[in-house]
């Protein structure tokens, strides 16, 4: 019967940096027995119930893609036949943290080791913001926090000297906060209050940092900054307004210098005068009474200017005869006038002259 022997060694605890790399020693004495049977293997216990294969050799072949996790970052370090089977992992991540165990078997021999390794995580990069108003006499809070790291993680701030970057104390009037250090608050703001402050984060594994500006203001420049930005939006609103309503000016003048030619003028018609003898019926005088009142004075001045050449007027001239007027709708011959009869009733001789025959028309 072979005889089984077991081989252990003080458990070890290793402790590295993310992204780091990690080398976790195993030494054996049983290379030597017998090269075909010898059979190495890691194992990453995640709990008490729950384990995992790192890498292994068995039948002279190496399985290093076991873990999909670590796959690729795992190997043997040197010449694990020989008796050194320790295992190396490269760019360490905080999921790599836990108990490994190496088990060496050759002829019905054993050995293993156990190592714990710790994966700390130096704090990501802060965020640094103000909260509260940048005016004199006010209160202004700084804050700071990193979002992952290994915990715990400290905080601190301090204050930036722009001129050859050395670090100063924080004003007299400032608060840290006990309960959470990454938030510092300043009191009664003032100029003094100005400059450039620092938040520190760290923590086992390393540290890292960020800047804040902090500017304190007067409120009376407040009040002049919106009153210049009032201003100059006003001013901008009367200059566009200025603007449109030139636009709108020559738009309509060349508009109107565009329509005048196209303008067409008419003269007004003369109206027509008509005269009507005094014997004619009333209704025929009502007629034509309104568009020969014009025309009536007209004959009275000329018949005055022509009063001494009508008493010597040949006496055998025949009287102007006088338009025709439609009565009854029927064209009525116009009657010639005895001269005879007209000196019985004492009527005087008028001389029209050619000028006014023109207003004889009907």
């Amino acid at each position: 019967a072979s005889c089984s022997l077991w081989l252990s060694k003080a458990q070890t605890e290793f402790k590295r940096v993310a992204e780091e790399n990690v080398t976790l020693p195993c030494h054996h004495r049983l290379g030597l027995l017998e090269q075909g049977s010898l059979d190495i293997e890691w194992l990453l216990h995640i709990s008490e119930t729950v384990q995992k294969a790192v890498i292994t050799y068995s039948g002279g072949r190496v399985y290093d893609d076991l873990n999909e996790e670590q796959k690729g970052r795992v190997s043997f370090t040197s010449n694990f036949l020989a008796g050194d089977a320790s295992l190396q992992i490269t760019s360490l991540q905080s999921s790599d943290a836990g108990k490994y165990i190496c088990k060496v078997k050759n002829a019905g021999q054993y050995e293993w080791a156990r190592i714990t390794l710790k994966v700390v995580e130096k704090p990501s990069k802060p965020k640094c913001w103000l909260e509260g108003e940048l005016l004199e006499g006010k209160e202004l809070s700084l804050q700071c926090r990193s979002v992952s790291g290994t915990a715990p993680i400290s905080y601190r701030w301090q204050r930036i000297n722009e001129e050859d970057e050395r670090a100063e104390h924080l004003p007299p009037t400032s608060r840290v906060n006990i309960s959470n250090p990454g938030q510092v608050l300043l009191k009664n703001l003032t100029q003094m209050s100005t400059g450039l402050y620092q938040c520190i984060a760290t923590n086992e594994a390393g540290q890292d940092s960020c800047v804040v500006q902090v500017t304190v203001q007067h409120a009376q420049n407040i009040g002049m900054i919106a009153g210049a930005v009032c201003g100059m939006v006003v001013g901008l609103a009367l200059l566009f307004l200025v603007v449109r309503l030139t636009i709108r000016r020559k738009e309509k003048k060349r508009y109107e210098e565009e329509e005048a030619p196209n303008e067409i003028r008419e003269d007004a018609e003369a109206p027509k005068a008509h005269l009507v003898k005094p014997s004619s019926s009333s209704s025929g005088s009502r007629s034509s009474r309104s568009g020969s009142s014009s025309t009536r004075s007209t004959a009275n001045s000329a018949s005055r200017s022509q009063r001494t050449l009508s008493t010597e007027a040949t006496p055998h001239l025949t009287p102007p005869q006088y338009s025709q007027r439609e009565t009854g709708g029927k064209d009525v011959e116009p009657k010639k006038v005895d001269y005879n009869n007209l000196m019985k009733m004492g009527a005087t001789l008028v001389m029209v002259p050619a000028q006014s025959r023109a207003f004889q028309t009907v």
